[in-house]
Parts: structure tokens; sequence; C-alpha cells
């Protein structure tokens, strides 16, 4: 069975509208200004939310960036929670390409580094929960991405193989794990940074999700 493991954020969905929101939330609450602009800082937000709270530490003068992210975190998770799908929209075509994987006999699971309860609870936002039988997210395991381990329980869950899996993502991150776990990667190209993710060397582009299977029987046996 070939396994196709998905991220989640800037790869199926684009959530970077919701994370950034949250991120000024978390930073309201600290008594700051919002520092986070939706479309010019998408890219940071794919990158988690410490990333979102460290930019804004360094917009704000803040030498303690750790220190800030550590403060905002939690409130960022949960203004999250509470907002969660109001500008998240998943990226086009992605639920008929997944149908026609599943259709084909291949098995599709999630592997993101967004807590666990907050990716189930988009995926069943999005309407995508039956379409993914294995999910893990940052938490599910004690490592998360780079590791390969959350990707090689992505694959377990599926019933399939490392021998004939691929990993679909957007950042370097993805691109490490798959690497870490010697199964090929491909980088979408409708994220934030377009095209220059081909810099980091996947084993394949994607433009669009309608390209989706032929770039799987390229990679798969």
């Amino acid at each position: 069975m070939r396994s196709v493991v998905f991220d989640l954020d800037g790869t199926l969905a684009d959530t970077a509208g919701d994370l950034i929101a949250a991120a000024n939330a978390a930073l309201e609450g600290l008594g700051h200004t919002p520092q986070l602009v939706m479309g010019d800082d998408d890219a940071t937000a794919f990158a988690g939310g410490r990333a979102m709270l460290r930019l804004a530490a360094a917009r704000l003068g803040i030498a303690d960036s750790e220190g800030l992210a550590d403060a905002g975190y939690q409130a960022l998770l949960d203004a999250y929670g509470a907002e969660i799908d109001t500008h998240t929209t998943l990226y086009p075509g992605t639920v008929a390409a997944v149908d026609r994987l599943r259709r084909g006999g291949h098995a599709t699971g999630i592997c993101t580094n967004k807590p666990e309860g907050l990716a189930v609870t988009l995926i069943a936002r999005l309407g995508l929960t039956d379409r993914f039988p294995a999910l893990i997210g940052a938490d599910t395991l004690p490592t998360r991405k780079p590791d390969p381990a959350p990707l090689f329980e992505t694959i377990a869950r599926l019933g399939g193989s490392p021998d004939n899996a691929v990993l679909i993502g957007d950042t370097v991150t993805d691109r490490k794990t798959a690497a870490a776990a010697g199964i090929p990667c491909v980088l979408v190209t409708f994220g934030p940074t377009g095209r220059a993710v081909a810099d980091l060397a996947p084993d394949a582009l994607l433009d669009h999700y309608d390209q989706l299977d032929a770039v799987l029987d390229q990679l798969l046996h």
C-alpha cells in the first residue's frame, strides 16, 4: 500500500490568518501592540507559534525573545483554539486530490507540528476527519518533526511501510523529516515562499493538487 503523509499548515490548508490573529491576541494579553501582519508574515506563521512570538519580540525591541515566547505561547494556543477556522481555507484541489488517492487504494495520513488536539479539531471543522485515519501531532510522541519518529508512526498507523511512502510538506522542517526517515519529500509551491522551496532540494515540487497523482507515480511503486 502506498502511504501519502501530509503536513497540515501550509500544505493542506492556509491557516496563516488564524495563527497570526492568535499571536496578536497573545501579545495584547501581555500588554503589547499587535506585531504580525496577515499576508506579510504568513511564512513565519507556518513556522509555529513560538516563531511568531520571537519575531514579535524582535519588532518590539525585546532582547529576551524566548522569554516572550514562553510567556505568550499558552495564550496563543488558547486564542487559536477559540478561533481556529475563521480565516482558514483548504488549498485549491485538496479534497478532490485526497479523494482520488483514497479511491486508488492509497493510505492518507497527517504528520504535523500543530498540537494534536488542535489538529484534530481543525480537520474536523474542515470536514477532513474521515479522509485521514492517522494523525500525529507535535505532542503525540515525545519528539516532533524533524525527528523522523512521528513520520514513521503515521505510516505505521496507516498500515504502510516507509519503503513505499512519501511526505508532502511546505517547509525545511518537512524536508529534514523526510531526509531523516529516508523517504521522498514533495514540497508545495503555493505557500508564502512560492517556488523558493526548490532551494531545499525536495524530490519533487507540487504547484497544484491537480498534479499530485502524476508526481506520486514518479516517486512510489
